[in-house]
C-alpha cells in the first residue's frame, strides 16, 4: 500500500515533470532557469535537486517521457496490422504524426540535441525508437518478406532516415508539405526493401 510519503514524492515529481514540459515547450531549455521551474511548480529548489538533480536531469526526464509515449502510440498504431509492409507504413505515419506535435517537436527534435548533447540524444532516441524500428524490420524478416539484407543494417538505415527527416521537418517553413513528402519518400524506401510477397530465394 502506498504511504503518504510515497504519494507526496510521486505528486512532487509529477508536478515538476508537468511544469518542465510546459516551460521547455513554451520557452526553450536555455531560457528557463531552475529558479523559474520551482517557482512555477510551487516547490523548492531542493525538491528539484532531490528528484532530478537539477534542470538538466528534469529536461532528460521530460524528454524520455515524451519518447516513451511516442513509442507506445506507434506500437498501438501498428499492433492491429498483420501485413509487414503495411505495419511499416502505419508506423511511419504514426511517427510523423507525433513529430508534428508541439511538445515532441520542440523538446525532442529541436532542443534535445542541444540540451543533452548529440551523443546522449542519439543514445536515448535509439533506446526508444530504434528498438521499435528493429521490431518492425524483424517482423518482415520472420515473414520472409525482407530482401536479402541484414535486419540490423536495414533497421539502422530506416532509423537514420526517419531521424534526419523528422529534424528536417522541424526546420522548414512548410512543415505540412515536408511531412507529406517525407511520408511518400519513406514509403518508397520501405517498398524497395520489404517485398509484396515471399521472394523466390526464400
Amino acid at each position: 500500500m502506498e504511504t503518504l510519503r510515497e504519494k507526496y514524492a510521486e505528486n512532487t515529481r509529477r508536478t515538476l515533470l508537468d511544469t518542465g514540459l510546459r516551460l521547455f515547450t513554451e520557452r526553450g531549455y536555455a531560457s528557463v532557469s531552475a529558479e523559474e521551474l520551482v517557482r512555477t511548480a510551487g516547490l523548492t529548489r531542493g525538491a528539484l535537486y532531490h528528484h532530478f538533480d537539477g534542470k538538466p536531469g528534469l529536461f532528460e526526464a521530460v524528454f524520455e517521457e515524451l519518447e516513451r509515449q511516442a513509442t507506445e502510440r506507434i506500437r498501438a498504431a501498428i499492433a492491429p496490422v498483420a501485413d509487414p509492409r503495411e505495419r511499416a507504413y502505419q508506423g511511419v505515419d504514426a511517427f510523423l504524426d507525433v513529430c508534428a506535435e508541439s511538445a515532441y517537436r520542440h523538446i525532442v527534435l529541436q532542443q534535445g540535441p542541444i540540451a543533452l548533447g548529440w551523443q546522449r540524444w542519439r543514445e536515448l532516441d535509439r533506446l526508444h525508437l530504434g528498438g521499435l524500428v528493429l521490431d518492425v524490420v524483424n517482423a518482415a524478416l520472420d515473414a520472409g518478406r525482407l530482401r536479402p539484407h541484414p535486419a540490423d543494417l536495414v533497421a539502422r538505415a530506416f532509423y537514420g532516415a526517419l531521424t534526419e527527416l523528422s529534424i528536417t521537418i522541424t526546420e522548414t517553413d512548410e512543415p505540412e508539405q515536408a511531412r507529406t513528402q517525407a511520408a511518400a519518400l519513406v514509403r518508397d524506401l520501405i517498398g524497395g526493401v520489404v517485398t509484396d510477397s515471399v521472394p523466390p530465394s526464400a
